[in-house]
């Protein structure tokens, strides 16, 4: 078999190892992996297919920014891939994020109707079947179960400050995406596939197959002197944050208020902050830069009393499962399909925005002590969550659809 992905970044960011993973995955089960997309980080196991170049992809943005048609630029980069799609003769084709400002929505679905075949589209969010926004949820609007139009969203991601072609939008993708004749699409959540399915892809079957991590990684340490001693940590309980990007909807605010809650009787340490936002904190938060080390990564989870995600718009957050397998229950706002991650035993869900309800949770579970949930968290991390189990899960539906096509 000859695989080839589609997606914004190779090896870097969720989905970008999320395709090089299925890709290693695809060559240790004996087939040929390619992965086209925009930028490729570090070094990829996987044939690599470059999309566009950095003019491209300003041109492609600065269309979307003013004019509000994010996936309508990069009409030669697209051109060129489809020439290349003929050439190494894919057997299957998987798509993740075709948002990112690097490809043509409708020269590659155009190709795609009349090339013989099957496809598999990872939904990441919600971008495909609205008229603008990568998440609708950030502003309660569901104008995308019937037609978008005069959208509340524009300056969400993939922002606009110029037109609103939210109803051209809407219309255009729906027209494009619909009539592949063999599409398959997964989602990362049971959340996601319930809204795939009141949306116009409403004709196509929808798998969910949750996100894994690599469970050795991520895992319990016996020792963690080393991290605690590293970041100056002390003997006080940690309430720990995680985020690629820390903004609004990553609630960094939130935290802020946590911290007020708990008056210095707790250690909470937030990852992946920017040098400005670091030195902006209050004194009683300890702010981290994005490690490079996923092995200090993992460390930091499983030194942690409890993990906070007060996540407000998210499909299904990495991070949850990453604290669980390191042993650490997972407090997450009721946001996106983030409380699928977790049961009673390995956390709580509390209402979004609600920062006095995970004061309350993050409280018990300090009370009670960490122990309590550790082997239950490992347990479902193990059970559910181990991304070995998760992208054979991929192939086994590559072999399938090959099978049935």
């Amino acid at each position: 078999m000859t695989l080839l992905q589609i997606n914004t970044v190779i090896n870097s960011g969720s989905t970008g190892r999320i395709a090089e993973d299925i890709g290693k995955a695809a060559i240790k089960n004996g087939s040929k992996s390619f992965i086209a997309g925009a930028e490729l980080y570090g070094i990829s196991q996987s044939n690599i297919i470059s999309i566009g170049n950095g003019l491209d992809r300003r041109m492609h943005g600065l269309r979307s920014l003013l004019l509000d048609r994010h996936g309508f630029g990069s009409i030669n980069a697209t051109q060129k891939l489809v020439k290349t799609i003929t050439e190494i003769k894919p057997d299957i084709i998987h798509l993740h994020n075709l948002h990112g400002y690097y490809i043509n929505i409708s020269v590659l679905f155009t190709f795609l109707k009349h090339y013989a075949v099957p496809v598999v589209w990872t939904f990441h969010d919600c971008w495909p079947f609205t008229g603008h926004c990568s998440y609708f949820d950030a502003v309660n609007c569901t104008k995308w179960q019937v037609h978008c139009d005069n959208c509340p969203n524009l300056k969400g991601y993939p922002s606009c400050i110029g037109l609103d072609q939210s109803y051209r939008n809407y219309e255009a993708k729906k027209n494009i995406f619909n009539g592949v004749p063999s599409l398959h699409i997964v989602t990362p959540s049971a959340w996601l596939a319930k809204h795939v399915n009141n949306s116009f892809f409403s004709d196509y079957s929808v798998q969910t197959i949750y996100n894994g991590v690599d469970i050795t990684v991520f895992s319990p340490k016996k020792n963690l002197l080393q991290i605690m001693h590293q970041y100056e940590l002390d003997s006080r309980p940690i309430i720990l944050g995680v985020a690629n990007t820390w903004d609004k909807r990553k609630g960094l605010n939130d935290f802020i208020q946590l911290a007020q809650l708990f008056s210095g009787k707790v250690q909470i340490v937030l990852v992946g902050l920017s040098k400005s936002q670091i030195a902006s904190l209050p004194e009683n938060i300890k702010g981290i830069p994005k490690t490079k080390s996923i092995e200090d990564l993992a460390a930091l989870y499983a030194s942690a009393t409890v993990f906070v995600n007060p996540t407000t718009v998210d499909n299904f957050p990495t991070t949850n499962i990453e604290s669980l397998a390191c042993g650490t229950p997972v407090i997450t706002y009721n946001t996106g399909g983030s409380p699928e991650a977790i049961d009673d035993s390995t956390g709580c869900v509390a209402d979004k925005g609600d920062v006095q309800m995970l004061f309350q949770y993050a409280s018990t579970i300090i009370e009670k002590g960490k122990d309590l949930y550790s082997d239950a968290c490992r347990t479902r991390a193990i059970n559910f969550f181990n991304k070995s189990d998760r992208y054979n899960d991929y192939l086994g539906l590559y072999q399938k659809i090959l099978n049935i096509h």
